[in-house]
């Protein structure tokens, strides 16, 4: 009996050790592969040409998460409360992609900020969704910036999310005539490692006269412990933008800011009582002593959020909340700006468009 109670806790304790040494494996490769993209890597601009764009003229520009393909309407992601961790299947991804793509291509938009575009990934089956983008949107000039290059995710554990290589993507209808990568600040903290590696993109266009329309396209911290360092990464993107109004150029950022853009979170939209809190407000200090303003997309006679929480397939009392928008320096007129109501069919953001004039 002895025997047999000593034979069965050696058993026990050997798994334990396996375990043990499988995890602390595993964590070593984690943190030893982890790695920042370098800061200031100039670009390849594709399909190159310079066709300005004029003062004086109404354009587009249209900015979207398109997360990673992978978020119909009835998709979860661990990660936000939910399951899933890829795609539910490589042909559903190729059928959304193809849906996202025509959506896009049927807006006809002077110029695009796209992010959360995979190009090789577990989770989105390896297809090279930058591909997909480029081809719906051809005869635009375009650039794509890395901001996620991860090693083996292992959670969860029952279908491990993986190794993922993902960027963002920005095209012009004018031609680019240079893009760089600027690198974000990110946490110190152990959450960088669920981080991105964030990033925004500087896309220079031409425009008649000799001067330059400048493209930011940013996808801000959603996974931080305290969320300071979203608005350290906003107040650095507000800095460049100052830098090139002061230079005398017309500056347009967007993209996704996981910050609540109008302040009331899903009230807006008639949803009370949420206990996600993740997209804060931006602190109005955070544009004080710059000439730089924020542009919602927000329509309160009819409010469309541009985001939901993915902890469950999509419903009406979910979470939602404005995240998506643009910021832009005082030459650049902004005419209109709104959300594009997809009912999340495609993704977990709706499109977010602006109309606007180079003064």
């Amino acid at each position: 009996m002895i025997k047999g109670v000593k034979m069965a806790l050696r058993i026990v304790l050997s798994i334990f050790a396996a375990v043990l040494i499988v995890a602390l494996v595993y964590a070593a490769y984690f943190l030893i592969s982890y790695h920042r993209v370098p800061d200031n890597i100039s670009l390849d601009v594709h399909r190159t040409f310079a066709s300005p764009s004029q003062v004086d003229k109404q354009y587009s520009i249209l900015s979207w998460n398109i997360g990673f393909g992978a978020y119909e309407a009835d998709y979860d992601f661990f990660m936000d409360g939910g399951k899933q961790s890829w795609a539910p299947s490589k042909k559903g991804l190729l059928e959304n992609m193809d849906k996202i793509s025509a959506l896009l291509a049927d807006q006809k938009a002077d110029l695009y900020m796209i992010q959360e575009v995979d190009v090789d990934g577990t989770r989105s089956y390896h297809v090279d969704e930058s591909a997909y983008l480029a081809k719906a949107l051809d005869g635009y000039s375009y650039s794509f910036a890395e901001n996620w290059d991860c090693p083996f995710i292992i959670i969860p554990l029952d279908h491990p999310h993986g190794a993922n290589y993902a960027g963002i993507m920005t095209f012009s209808s004018f031609g680019m005539t240079e893009a760089l990568r600027k690198s974000l600040p990110v946490e110190d903290s152990i959450m960088k490692l669920v981080d991105l590696d964030r990033c925004y993109s500087i896309s220079r266009i031409p425009v008649e006269g000799g001067k330059e329309l400048v493209l930011i396209n940013f996808h801000l911290s959603a996974y931080t412990s305290d969320g300071k360092i979203a608005i350290e990464q906003l107040k650095m993107v507000i800095a460049d933008m100052q830098a090139e109004y002061e230079a005398g150029n017309w500056c347009i950022a967007g993209g996704d800011f996981n910050k609540d853009l109008i302040g009331t979170g899903s009230q807006a939209f008639g949803v009370e009582g949420s206990e996600y809190n993740w997209a804060q407000p931006i602190p109005a200090s955070t544009f004080e002593g710059t000439v730089v303003s924020l542009v919602s997309p927000h329509d309160a006679s009819n409010p469309i959020p541009s985001a939901r929480n993915a902890d469950a397939p999509y419903w009406p009392g979910q979470y939602q909340v404005t995240i998506d928008g643009f910021m832009v320096t005082p030459n650049v007129q902004v005419v209109e700006s709104h959300v594009l109501d997809t009912g999340f069919a495609y993704s977990d953001h709706n499109p977010v468009s602006m109309s606007f004039i180079l003064k």
